[in-house]
């Protein structure tokens, strides 16, 4: 007996882990290390995240930012110049009634480039809108996920509470037959009130977790355990071609911008002549006896003579250079970000696959098994509030890395571009 006074705290923290859920979920990663892992989400998550995308604001946001887009788009593709009718008349020595038609023309194909330009704003935006849903689904998938695994730890923390209500009880008949002193049973006092404390933060942080997933605006149905009973492997190589990156697609789309932008100002330098069709009728001589028909053709050319918008084109032509750096910029900040979310998801993966395979025994035996020997006599109050505080802990450890190790599997998938195509949500939108 007095053995267990001396073990090691990691088999002590082994003892937790199978009672309170911690270790059969991490058991079952284990097996994923070998074994083929399933790489799509439940159906469960499958609409959640549809129902998400539905009802989330800041979806409607980027959609209707999506719609601004494909309008403006069609705007810069219609003709730049309307027609202009003019009409005119003079009485005097010659009365003249004319009606005239005049319309600019653009010989430089300043419409193409204006509609080659919305068509990248277009694209910008559909990224931004794919972005939107990405990072809508991430920030849901991390709350439900964390909400799921806060169910368990205040379900062990009331345990805990249980535990330590039990504890103060029997040192306090133990305390009146003389069995401890006044001090131990301050101590079993002093030790639930600790508990009672500890339960209160984890019912706040809870809460916290609960009111996150209402904020998103999608479904707040908290997962009374989790869907997901093992650890998926780590997805290796770039994103797939049938989702690159919607940073990259918005990156991309600058570029083409910009370079669209530049031949606007390049043929915003080639002035647009206006030609004007005039006819009518003009009467002259005494009493205006005499009339006649009269048509006239007017062109007029503007002189690029004081501003020749060389300027602009110098403005564009650095716009580019800055678009072109910010893509390559968000290329190593994307290949970055997918090596960091790589190897973080796997030293938790394999801190918790290593977790979970240690030696575990049940919780209650042990606790059991604890206070038997505290009642002997065999262990101290001290030694017995340690190791059951210990074996507590350490469950709670556990349940904490398991909820960062999920938190790392959605940033691993959104970073390595697989989250939509891992939660199968994708459905054909309207809005594409």
């Amino acid at each position: 007996m007095r053995f267990l006074l001396r073990a090691p705290w990691g088999v002590l923290c082994a003892f937790a882990c199978a009672s309170f859920g911690v270790g059969p979920v991490l058991a079952q990663s284990a097996a994923a290390v070998v074994a083929p892992v399933d790489q799509s989400a439940p159906e469960e998550i499958r609409r959640a995240i549809r129902e998400l995308w539905t009802l989330s604001p800041e979806v409607r946001v980027a959609r209707a930012e999506l719609e601004a887009a494909s309008a403006r788009a069609r705007a810069a593709g219609q003709p730049l110049y309307n027609p202009e009718l003019a009409l005119s008349a003079e009485n005097a020595d010659v009365d003249r009634r004319t009606v005239g038609l005049s319309l600019a023309l653009d010989l430089s194909g300043k419409r193409e480039a204006r509609r080659a330009v919305g068509e990248a704003g277009v694209v910008a935006a559909r990224a931004g809108y794919d972005q939107a849903r990405r990072d809508i689904a991430v920030r849901w998938l991390k709350a439900w996920f964390a909400a799921g695994l806060a169910v368990r730890e205040t379900e062990l923390g009331r345990r805990r509470v249980e535990l330590m209500q039990r504890f103060a009880e029997l040192a306090e008949r133990r305390l009146k037959v003389g069995d401890i002193s006044i001090t131990e049973r301050d101590l079993a006092a002093l030790a639930l009130s600790e508990a009672q404390a500890q339960q209160a933060a984890l019912l706040g942080r809870a809460a916290g977790v609960q009111a996150a997933l209402v904020a998103l605006g999608g479904p707040t149905d908290t997962p009374g355990s989790l869907v997901l009973r093992s650890l998926p492997a780590i997805v290796n190589g770039p994103p797939m071609p049938s989702e690159p990156l919607p940073e990259m697609r918005q990156a991309q789309a600058r570029v083409e911008s910009a370079d669209a932008g530049i031949r606007v100002a390049q043929r915003q330098r080639v002035p647009d002549p206006v030609i004007a069709l005039t006819g009518g009728r003009v009467r002259t001589g005494p009493g205006a006896g005499m009339s006649q028909n009269v048509v006239g053709l007017n062109l007029t050319v503007p002189l690029p003579v004081r501003n020749s918008y060389r300027a602009e084109v110098d403005s564009a032509r650095a716009e580019a250079d800055a678009a072109l750096a910010g893509l390559d910029a968000q290329r190593l900040a994307s290949r970055a970000r997918q090596r960091e979310s790589e190897q973080r998801y796997a030293a938790l993966r394999d801190a918790s696959v290593a977790f979970s395979g240690s030696r575990a025994a049940a919780f209650d035996e042990r606790a059991a098994l604890l206070e038997r020997l505290w009642q002997a006599g065999e262990i101290g109050t001290s030694d017995y509030l340690v190791q059951l505080k210990q074996s507590l802990d350490t469950a709670l450890s556990g349940i904490a890395l398991e909820n960062e190790t999920w938190q790392a599997w959605i940033d691993h998938l959104s970073a390595a571009g697989r989250l939509i195509a891992w939660t199968g949500a994708d459905d054909k939108d309207s809005s594409r």
